[in-house]
């Protein structure tokens, strides 16, 4: 369920950031800057529309969407892509496209962080956050 996931996300660790960065074509100086940011993360609903913001002190990127339908994106990178976001899993996967290339962005729950593997060819990148803040309403 989505909802296990809405909230406010802070990054604590990043794994092989600058190499998945490399792989899509983002010049050397994007990179360290790239690897220096620690981005909030905000998922939330309303109705079936999910949105997610993402926010850095170098960049933001706010997208909404409805699960199982492409949409179009304007990625931190600047890439134009077309995105499809579906939930499979216990995960919430987009897939975006551009230019004849495809990367996959992976969020799932594991021990009560919000786990984000972004694949790109055979590079992967892992960053985990840990939850700062909910949105889901307590029934308690």
């Amino acid at each position: 369920m989505v909802d296990r996931l809405e909230g406010t996300w802070k990054s604590i660790s990043c794994e092989n950031f600058e190499e998945y960065m490399k792989e899509l074509g983002i010049g050397r100086a994007s990179r360290k800057l790239g690897c220096l940011a620690k981005p909030t993360v905000t998922i939330s609903t309303n109705g079936d529309v999910i949105m997610i913001k993402t926010k850095s002190i170098f960049k933001k990127n706010e997208i909404s969407f409805k699960l199982g339908k492409e949409f179009e994106e304007t990625t931190t990178g600047d890439r134009k892509t077309q995105s499809k976001v579906t939930f499979d899993n216990d995960s919430l996967i987009q897939v975006l496209n551009w230019d004849g290339k495809e990367t996959t962005i992976r969020r799932k729950l594991v021990d009560g962080k919000m786990v984000v593997e972004s694949t790109v060819n055979d590079v992967i990148c892992t960053r985990t956050y840990e939850r700062v803040s909910t949105n889901a309403v307590s029934n308690s």
